[in-house]
């Protein structure tokens, strides 16, 4: 694919978190076709590997738990020692679950409190602990970007998915109060953004979206398609152009901002 070229990003070193996955893998990428040294972090260390391989020399796997602090510690060791520092973070790590998703079966007040505080966990503590063990290499060099992979339903909850929506509203908040307090205690050369995608088809959404005898899209899908204003999902590969340059030195008085890339979603009303 012909990513989009930001000559700046050439010999800088990421990290990429969950970037085993989708949308992440598709960034990753990315970010290697501009000559950037990718670290992907992911839970399976066999996506990290895949991934990895897919992308070549400019990628290296690392296993990582981002809500283990232990693991984390560990993973930032692994990439300073393959990179010999950390130049952008992208915590992508995150994703719904079933099992904190209302549905016919499972109305919302029978969802366990442990199903949503680990859904919580998942979109919200796995970008603030890379974060501040990340931000600290940030702090001493005084540069560095952050970009979270948020969501719409950060911006506006989805009727079903209520810890996920949660979860990615605690990111959205996140990231602003993250932007402004590396650039007040630390270095205005330190910067924090976040990308929103809209509906993108994933092996994290499919049970939702698509009817697993049939294959065809679920009541919730069609209702999805028939909202969006473009009429479709959205491809992992469209989140890339926007991520890079949020990542590149073009966006480098951009900080604390939520891009939405949804197909228009966000801008529609209803009516």
């Amino acid at each position: 694919m012909n990513w989009p070229l930001f000559p700046d990003l050439a010999g800088k070193v990421a990290v990429v978190t969950g970037g085993g996955g989708a949308i992440c893998g598709a960034i990753a990428h990315g970010l290697a076709a501009n000559g950037v040294r990718v670290a992907i972090w992911d839970l399976s260390e066999d996506a990290a590997r895949r991934q990895a391989a897919a992308i070549g020399g400019n990628a290296v796997a690392v296993r990582c738990d981002v809500l283990d602090r232990n693991d984390i510690a560990r993973a930032v060791d692994a990439t300073v020692a393959a990179g010999g520092t950390i130049d952008i973070l992208i915590n992508g790590a995150g994703g719904s679950r079933k099992e904190a998703t209302t549905a016919a079966d499972l109305p919302f007040f029978d969802i366990e409190r442990e199903q949503l505080r680990r859904t919580v966990a998942l979109n919200y503590e796995s970008a603030v602990l890379p974060s501040q063990a990340v931000g600290r290499v940030f702090a001493e060099k005084k540069r560095g970007v952050i970009l979270n992979i948020a969501s719409i339903a950060g911006l506006r909850p989805l009727t079903r998915a209520v810890a996920y929506s949660n979860g990615k509203a605690a990111l959205v908040s996140f990231t602003q109060w993250l932007a402004v307090h590396f650039a007040r205690e630390y270095s205005s050369k330190i910067r924090v953004n976040a990308l929103a995608p809209g509906f993108v088809l994933t092996e994290q959404n499919r049970f939702l979206l698509v009817d697993e005898q049939t294959g065809q899209p679920t009541a919730r899908g069609r209702q999805i398609i028939a909202t969006v204003p473009q009429a479709r999902y959205g491809d992992p590969s469209e989140m890339v152009g926007a991520a890079l340059w949020l990542v590149s030195d073009s966006a480098s008085f951009v900080t604390g901002a939520v891009i939405p890339v949804d197909g228009g979603l966000t801008a529609f009303s209803g009516v």
